[in-house]
């Protein structure tokens, strides 16, 4: 078995890269509050995940794979909030980032929960 690659590690990594690329997103839009023209990032992951597990139809293989080949992926939204033709409703940005930190907190929690039982596993 491989432990530190195993499908809920592995989940946890991709989880991070997530919330990660979606911090990143959310800060620049932030930043970009006050910029004519700026059109508000958002980043999808959930759905992709959700669709390609589905189709693994229960297989091991499947499953990994999935999760090897799953990505976040950044998208610029269409609509604009202001008349500056500034997309960032900066209340928004701010919710999803406290949102994002409280996820974020989540899965080291798991992390450091699944490396403890790691260690006390090695330990005997």
């Amino acid at each position: 078995m491989q432990l530190f690659t195993a499908n809920s590690m592995l989940m946890m990594e991709r989880s991070m890269d997530f919330l990660w690329t979606k911090q990143t997103a959310i800060l620049d839009n932030i930043a970009n509050v006050e910029t004519p023209n700026y059109k508000t990032k958002y980043v999808t992951f959930e759905e992709m995940l959700e669709s390609k597990l589905n189709s693994a139809n229960g297989s091991a293989v499947k499953i990994r794979d999935a999760l090897e080949n799953t990505t976040a992926t950044v998208h610029v939204a269409d609509e604009t909030a202001k008349a500056d033709g500034n997309g960032v409703d900066i209340n928004e940005q701010s919710v999803e980032l406290a949102r994002n930190a409280f996820q974020q907190q989540h899965v080291y929690n798991a992390i450091s929960t699944e490396l403890s039982l790691l260690r006390t596993v090695a330990a005997g």
